[in-house]
């Protein structure tokens, strides 16, 4: 699956502890580049911040997973089933509130 989690910290090698503290540190710029406060957006000017926004925009949907055919149906009848459950208790809420009112102020 991926790289086994070492409980020695001692075996490690110094090469280890290298690339990953470069790969952290390229990772970091990275998102110090992305995160702008306001003053860096005025500097960059609107152009500037509607391409980082574009850029921020095809990131996130890169991360979109599409479900299956299995899961669609799967997630589909549980929320056709909660919206059924949910329309009979208000339906019921509503019918009793109804008895009540007419009950109290009918004559």
């Amino acid at each position: 699956m991926g790289k086994e989690f070492n409980k020695d910290a001692s075996k490690t090698s110094d090469n280890d502890s290298v690339v990953d503290s470069s790969v952290v540190d390229a990772k970091d710029k990275n998102i110090k580049s992305e995160n702008l406060n306001g003053d860096d957006k005025k500097k960059n000017g609107p152009v500037k911040s509607i391409v980082l926004f574009i850029r921020q925009i095809i990131s996130e949907l890169k991360k979109v997973v599409t479900p299956t055919k299995d899961e669609l149906v799967e997630y589909t009848v549980v929320v056709l089933a909660f919206v059924l459950v949910i329309m009979v208790f208000i339906t019921v809420v509503d019918f009793g509130i109804g008895k009540a009112i007419m009950a109290l102020f009918a004559k």
